[in-house]
């Protein structure tokens, strides 16, 4: 007889990226139709937020909003408001209007993006473009999940192409490339009732084994960032997660305060290679360099349950437990601690 609870898991092409919805604990049929509702929830984030589509609601703003106030669908409000707010809190350094020829603002964090009643938006200059990339994806991955918690489903997952959220009794344990080789791995990550992204160097497994360089522009040379390999940022939401990378890989250390305000941890790679992490960065992490670890004691991974399956999505891969594990490190003793780390080529 077939089990009246059971999983599922799929994947498709959106969002410039693979999407991975996987959900358990419901009869399957449940589940299909849960997951259907959390794909067409990241396609419609897509419509909306796509910088490529001039009738999304990112066109019709840069095809329209300098001229007069464009009303928009409530999310790519709420993405807007976020973004805008994380602008004002980075003084300008997370920027979705990255790139425009328009005048600054002399008013330091001030967006050129005005928000009205109504879902209204408008540009305060004729030159400004924005592109939600840096945030979308994140929003994209929250609001899927939300599809399958509103539909009774217990656990669940979203992964696209590394920007991940979890709900549910599972611990998700999640393998991160490393930065400097991607071919190799830096860490595993536990990740429970919580969201996870990653940014860094381009990688295309299939022209080479380097990473080539980051797409955040650093707003100080308008060139690729290059002061920080890769990050990773663990946060409440997917979006905040997502948005908070590139706050990482531009700033480095100076984004503690702001990751601490938003309920959140991170973990980088410097341009010398040097790995650094937040002081509660050390929670449920396995297989980091011994230098992290107190010298006291050695870790037992005794208890770490065997993931029952793994699935290799986009910069990570990752893998389902039943039970908490015992985390595996101690916990950094400074806000963000240089750390020694060496590549599987030895680097």
């Amino acid at each position: 007889m077939r089990p009246a609870f059971d999983s599922a898991r799929r994947a498709r092409p959106v969002l410039g990226t693979f999407v991975e919805i996987s959900a358990r604990g419901a009869p399957r049929a449940d589940l299909d139709a849960a997951i259907d509702r959390a794909f067409e929830a990241v396609a419609e984030v897509h419509r909306l937020m796509s910088a490529h589509d001039s009738r999304s609601d990112v066109g019709r703003l840069n095809l329209e909003a300098a001229t007069h106030r464009v009303r928009v669908h409530p999310w790519t409000y709420e993405v807007l408001r976020a973004a805008c707010e994380l602008h004002e809190a980075t003084a300008g350094i997370f920027d979705i209007a990255l790139g425009s020829s328009a005048p600054r603002s002399a008013l330091p964090g001030r967006s050129d993006v005005e928000l009205g009643p109504g879902h209204r938006v408008r540009f305060r200059h004729a030159a400004v473009r924005i592109d939600l990339g840096g945030i979308a994806k994140g929003f994209a991955v929250d609001r899927a999940l939300a599809c399958l918690q509103a539909s009774g489903i217990p656990c669940g997952m979203v992964n696209a192409g590394g920007d991940l959220a979890v709900f549910g009794e599972d611990v998700t344990v999640v393998r991160i490339r490393d930065p400097r080789n991607p071919g190799c791995e830096l860490c595993r990550i536990e990740v429970r009732n919580a969201a996870l992204a990653s940014s860094g160097g381009r990688f295309d497994p299939f022209e080479s084994s380097e990473a080539m360089d980051s797409a955040i522009i650093d707003p100080a040379t308008r060139g690729p960032a290059r002061r920080i390999r890769g990050a990773t940022v663990r946060a409440p939401s997917c979006m905040i997660a997502d948005a908070l990378t590139k706050l990482v890989m531009l700033t480095g250390e100076a984004a503690a305060a702001l990751l601490r305000q938003y309920g959140a941890s991170a973990l980088f790679v410097s341009a010398d290679g040097d790995l650094r992490a937040t002081r509660d960065w050390s929670d449920g992490v396995h297989g980091m360099a011994h230098s992290m670890i107190s010298s006291s004691t050695r870790p037992s991974t005794s208890g770490v349950a065997r993931p029952r399956s793994r699935a290799a999505v986009g910069a990570m891969s990752t893998s389902r437990t039943r039970s908490r594990a015992t985390p595996a490190l101690t916990p950094v003793p400074a806000a963000m601690k240089p750390v020694g780390m060496r590549g599987c080529d030895g680097r």
